[in-house]
């Protein structure tokens, strides 16, 4: 399995050198990389997830989708707890984009083609119970980290104070495709094979989409800044390496299916969110930064990840 995966990275990081290239040469802009990513997250990735659970029902995968909604739950509350422990607010105004940045992990753009190229159909299953955690999370915890201090009177005014509100900022098409996806897994609804061999070319776009946008924002990043700030360095490695080498320890203790533990290690491997770039934007927080944040922890990644599916091949 370490050599699949390290195959794969090399794979991804052609493809994101294709989006750096693609972005130098003005092939790709800022705007339309933004639509690039509301195509992979809105259309891509909620497709991944439904055709994931075109399967076969069977009472262990049920256990291993349990098993992982807990394993998920328990792994935010760490990550949140952690972040706030090391990332102190005294005088730091990037507190709120550096916790988040600790916290949540890009599960979606970067999770789903790893996990799909090595554990399958079954671990993309799995990954949908940590990505609908983690839309949960960010959408309640992660939104208020952002909007705590600092934000405009007029933003205060969007925080989602009603359920109402905040059941709207939930129902994202990743948590729909989800649920409608366990809807049909539990009714064993089968798509017809025209529908289902269209949804599966479309999915197959996800790893190619994911990389290209990664790379157009590393391309818009300034590495020689990035390796001088010290705090950059500080947030990827709690969230690069203390956050999963805390869930690698509660692993060898609960011993769990091992499919359902290289997904949830590779869900909390991976890098910073990308959601929090684009709630700083729309928050007022330190836009840049996030963006740096968020291009260092994706390189870095490129080598602690792999270095985590080595271990737990090992270990686990």
């Amino acid at each position: 399995m370490f050599s699949i995966i390290i195959t794969q990275i090399i794979k991804m990081l052609l493809i994101l050198l294709v989006g750096v290239l693609c972005y130098r040469l003005k092939l790709i802009d800022d705007h339309a990389n933004k639509g690039l990513a509301n195509l992979l997250l809105l259309v891509v990735n909620p497709i991944v997830a439904i055709t994931a659970l075109q399967t076969d029902y069977s009472p262990e995968l049920v256990t291993g989708l349990l098993i992982s909604y807990g394993l998920a739950i328990l792994t935010h509350l760490l990550m949140i707890l952690i972040s706030n422990l090391c990332i102190r607010e005294d005088g730091n105004d990037n507190s709120a984009v550096e916790r988040f940045a600790a916290t949540y992990s890009n599960c979606g753009f970067i999770g789903i083609p790893l996990v799909q190229s090595i554990l399958g159909s079954e671990g993309v299953l799995y990954l949908t119970a940590y990505m609908t955690v983690f839309n949960i999370f960010s959408w309640t915890h992660g939104l208020g980290l952002m909007t705590k201090d600092g934000s405009s009177s007029h933003e205060k005014k969007d925080f989602p104070t009603t359920i109402k509100t905040l059941l709207k900022h939930l129902c994202t098409p990743m948590i729909i495709a989800s649920f409608l996806g366990l809807i049909f897994f539990f009714l064993q609804i089968k798509f017809p094979p025209i529908l289902s061999d269209t949804l599966t070319y479309i999915g197959n776009m996800n790893t190619p989409l994911a990389m290209i946008i990664a790379g157009v924002s590393v391309a818009q990043t300034s590495i020689p800044a990035i390796l001088k700030n010290k705090r950059i360095y500080l947030v990827s490695l709690i969230k690069l390496i203390v956050m999963p080498a805390i869930l690698f320890a509660v692993l060898l203790v609960v011993r769990v299916n091992s499919t359902v533990a290289y997904t949830m290690l590779v869900a909390a491997a991976c890098p910073c969110a990308a959601t929090g770039t684009a709630f700083a934007l729309k928050f007022q927080k330190n836009y840049a930064y996030s963006s740096e944040i968020y291009a260092f922890s994706t390189l870095c990644s490129l080598l602690t990840v792999p270095a985590f599916v080595f271990a737990a091949e090992r270990l686990l």
